[in-house]
Formats: C-alpha cells, sequence, structure tokens
C-alpha cells in the first residue's frame, strides 16, 4: 500500500513490475505522467498527420528530460545480514526478524531534517513493507503443512549498535517495547526494522520448515535463523541468498534424504571427480573388475571426510587449495598411468590412496550443509557417502558401454586410451597449475611446540591407525583377485 497523497493517476503500488514503476513512484513526480497521457489523449485524432506526429515527438523528448528528476526511493542494497528466530510456543508460532531498513527497496519513508527518519509518522509504511518484503517472501510449515499467512504482532525500529538479537528473550523484549524516545537522529538508511510475526499452529511440538527469500533484498544476501524448540537446545543456521525449503528440526529420513540427494548431485557436478572415475575406469571397463576399485575409492573419501566433519582437518586458509591442486594431481597422475601402460592389479590400492584426498574435497561441500543435519550428523555423512555412491554407479552404467563400444567400433584400444587420457591430462594439469599458484600465495610457519599440537599429532596417529586397518582388510579382501601382470595396453571382453 502506499502512502497517501495527491496524485492525478491511480498508484501504481511497490509490488508493480511494469516499465512504468522503474521510473515512478507514488506520489512523485506523477502530474507530469498523467499530463503526457492527457496530451496524447488530445492528440489521438492528428496521429496521422505531420503535425501530430511532430507534436508527439516533442512531448517524448520533454518526458525524457524529466525521467532523470524522477527520484526512486533507493537502490538495491548490496550486503544485507538478516537475523531471525523462529519459536513455537502453545498455539502460536513466533517468527522474529530483523532487516537493515535500506533493503525495504520501492519505499521511500518519512524523513526530517537531513534524512532521519520520522519513526512516529513511518509506522504503517513500515507494516506495509515488512508483509511485502518479509512476510511474502517466507513460507512455514507444520509437519508438512503450509501455515497461513503471518499476522504483525509488532514493529520497531533499533539502531545499528542495538545488540538485542543475540538472544530470543532480549529480541523479542526490544521488539515489544517502547519505541526509540523522541524523534531520534537516525538516518534512515542506517536503521535496523525488527518485525514479530505470528503464526497459528496446532502443536508447538510439531516438525517446522521454513522457505526463506530472501534473496531479492539485496545483492548478496546473508541469513542468521535460530530455531528455539520446546525442551530442545536452540538450532543455528546460516545460509545466502535462497536455500529452499529447511527443516528446523530434521527428521531421521529428511535428514538421510537431503543428504543422499546432495551426495548423488555432488558427484554429477564435480568435473574433477568424474575425470578421475573416467581415468579409473579407461582401462579396465568390466563392472566386476570396478568393485574393487570402486569401493576402495569409496571407503578412502568416507574416512576423511567423516575424519574432516569431525575437526580432524587442518583448518588453514592453506588446506583447499593444497587439496584442490592434489586432486588435480591424481587425475594427472592416473592419466599419464593410462599412457604408458599400468599395470591394473593394484589399482584398488591407487584408487584408495587418491581417495583419501577427494574425501577432504567432498568435506568442503559439506561445511556449509551439515548445519541442515540436526541430531543426525553421522547419518548424514553415511548419507551424503550413499549419494555419492549411487552417483558413481550411475556415471559408471553410462560410462563403461559408451567406452566399450567406441574402442569396438571408432577407435582402437590403445590408441583410444591415450587419446582420452591425454585431454584428462592436459586439462587436469591446467588446475594443478592454477592450485600451485594459489598455493604459493600463503606463507608457511613452523608450528609451535604446544599442547595443541600435541592433540593435533594425536589426532593424526589415530587417523593413520585406522588407515592402516583399512588398508590391510582390504588387501584381504581385493589383494589376490587381480590376475598378475595384465596391463592397461591388452585388450579384454567387455564382460570380464
Amino acid at each position: 500500500m502506499c502512502p497517501p497523497m495527491a496524485i492525478d493517476v491511480p498508484c501504481l503500488g511497490p509490488r508493480s513490475n511494469s516499465i512504468l514503476a522503474k521510473y515512478f513512484v507514488c506520489g512523485k513526480r506523477l502530474r507530469s505522467f498523467s499530463t503526457f497521457v492527457q496530451g496524447a489523449t488530445i492528440l489521438a485524432p492528428y496521429r496521422n498527420s505531420v503535425v501530430g506526429i511532430g507534436l508527439v515527438a516533442v512531448m517524448l523528448v520533454l518526458l525524457t528530460v524529466a525521467i532523470p528528476s524522477v527520484s526512486v526511493a533507493h537502490d538495491i542494497a548490496s550486503d544485507v545480514t538478516i537475523q531471525a528466530f523462529v519459536k513455537p510456543e502453545g498455539q502460536r508460532l513466533y517468527f522474529l526478524v530483523r532487516v537493515p531498513l535500506e533493503a525495504m527497496q520501492d519505499y521511500e519513508f518519512p524523513q526530517f531534517d537531513r534524512g532521519y527518519i520520522d519513526i512516529e509518522a513511518a509506522d504503517s509504511m513500515l507494516r506495509d513493507a515488512a508483509i511485502w518484503w518479509i512476510a511474502n517472501a517466507v513460507d512455514m510449515y507444520e509437519d508438512g503443512t503450509r501455515l497461513a499467512e503471518a499476522e504483525i504482532a509488532a514493529v520497531h525500529i533499533s539502531l545499528p549498535s542495538d545488540r538485542s538479537f543475540r538472544s530470543y528473550e532480549e529480541a523479542f523484549a526490544n521488539v515489544t517495547g517502547p519505541p526509540l524516545p523522541g524523534r531520534p537522529q537516525l538516518p534512515w538508511e542506517q536503521a535496523l526494522l525488527d518485525v514479530l510475526f505470528e503464526y497459528q499452529i496446532e502443536n508447538d511440538t510439531a516438525r517446522y520448515s521454513i522457505d526463506p527469500k530472501f534473496a531479492r533484498l539485496g545483492i548478496r544476501t546473508t541469513t542468521v535463523l535460530r530455531f528455539n524448540a520446546p525442551g530442545k537446545p536452540a538450532r543455528a543456521y546460516q545460509f545466502s541468498g535462497d536455500p529452499g525449503l529447511v527443516n528446523l528440526d530434521p527428521s531421521f529420513f529428511q535428514a538421510v534424504f537431503r543428504f543422499v540427494e546432495l551426495g548423488f548431485f555432488h558427484i554429477l557436478d564435480g568435473l574433477d571427480h568424474l575425470l578421475f572415475l573416467l581415468c579409473l575406469v579407461i582401462p579396465i571397463r568390466a563392472f566386476r573388475r570396478l568393485v574393487p576399485v570402486v569401493t576402495s575409492f569409496t571407503v578412502a573419501h568416507s574416512i576423511t571426510l567423516i575424519a574432516s566433519a569431525l575437526g580432524l582437518a587442518p583448518n588453514s586458509l592453506w588446506f583447499p587449495p593444497l587439496v584442490e591442486m592434489l586432486i588435480a594431481l591424481s587425475i594427472v597422475y592416473m592419466a599419464l598411468e593410462n599412457i604408458v601402460g599400468a599395470n591394473i592389479g593394484r589399482r584398488w590400492l591407487i584408487a584408495f590412496v587418491f581417495g583419501l584426498v577427494h574425501g577432504f574435497g567432498f568435506s568442503f561441500v559439506l561445511r556449509e550443509t551439515l548445519q541442515f543435519a540436526g541430531s543426525h550428523l553421522i547419518t548424514s555423512l553415511l548419507a551424503f557417502n550413499v549419494g555419492v555412491e549411487i552417483g558413481q554407479l550411475f556415471v559408471l552404467a553410462l560410462v563403461v558401454p559408451v567406452l566399450a563400444w567406441g574402442f569396438r567400433r571408432v577407435v582402437a584400444e590403445r590408441m583410444g586410451t591415450i587419446l582420452l587420457s591425454a585431454l584428462v591430462a592436459h586439462s587436469a594439469w591446467h588446475w594443478m597449475s592454477e592450485g600451485w599458484t594459489q598455493l604459493r600465495e600463503y606463507t608457511f610457519y613452523w608450528p609451535a611446540l604446544d599442547m595443541e599440537l600435541f592433540e593435533a599429532m594425536t589426532r593424526f596417529v589415530m587417523l593413520l591407525m585406522v588407515l592402516a586397518g583399512t588398508v590391510w582388510l582390504l588387501f584381504l579382501l581385493f589383494g589376490r583377485t587381480e590376475k598378475p601382470g595384465r596391463t592397461g595396453s591388452e585388450p579384454r571382453p567387455v564382460g570380464e
């Protein structure tokens, strides 16, 4: 709803997506546009005459000159941080949110003096802005059922120095408390809008979900959301843009489904992992003989993925570039091995070694996503690995028959292996070079001999023991399954 003003044409409103809304704000310069419309109507009988066309052209020029003087509310904010609480209590679900006022586009709030916001005069407009930019951008669910539209219980303008959103209790007391005294000299673009929404619910112990769409509030938006369920520890979430449906207290099956899906699509989107798989299977191309290789790779990346999630991986800025470079190195190595004609009898062992590196790469994807696991951390990690495994099997089911057909009908096996491996090695070499260049920008120091280093070394030794035991088990399973002397340069039947 637009502020009450005397205008000559119907109010366009903040929701309008028309071209006119880009240049005309309710109550600003609309008389000129109305005059133009009236003039165009008068000139309609002369539209086919030279005089009429000339007059219309003159009016268009005048309108073009007038457009730069039209003032819109303000531009889209660059970086916007939203703070929010969700708390079910009795028959009410409280959604408490804080948004910078500068994110409320298409609104020109009442001001006085030098751009200071007039809080009392802006009350009704603040509520309208809260409905359009916040309430309409949030869908709340109770046990999978979308809740009815929220009601505004309170709005409050806060100073940029206010720290009441440190906890739900402080934030609630602030938004429901008295307004800022007097007429504070608060520039409107520095003001914070606190809003308390209320939803009608059936049970405060139900499972709740939220689908926020705050990305439109700014060029880059970050949402910090905390869920306070009765009798349960608070859960905190932080995400950028629009994360989709977020289960605030996910069940076992919700966590499993989310992370299986995440693992499946991650392996399909990860070109480096796909190229590594391709290098693994080029000289093999037999599903039975791929079982040890794929299993070893999966076991290895599962170990390092879980270790990273449990805090056993280095938490330094240089570690992600190092891992990315090593992943590229693994692709280059496998491709070169295929070119020279490698003995595949121990390819499962090579897959295991490089799988450890790829596991750390997977962990970078899960750093922000694990917050959606709720109380099912280990289950979600295992589900992610299951999804990755399903994705790998899906890729292999497509790649293996294609390779077999291509080596049988298009190009000889040896020549095809060299060509494909060379192309893969060329791409991975560039990735490795870029990673090395990035890694050289960091300065490395010898760690201090203190208790923190001792604890890190202890965790590292424990990880090595787990790895040694795993390799021993894999050797018992796969160590003697491969025929000695078989190389990637030798042809073999597809179904071997």
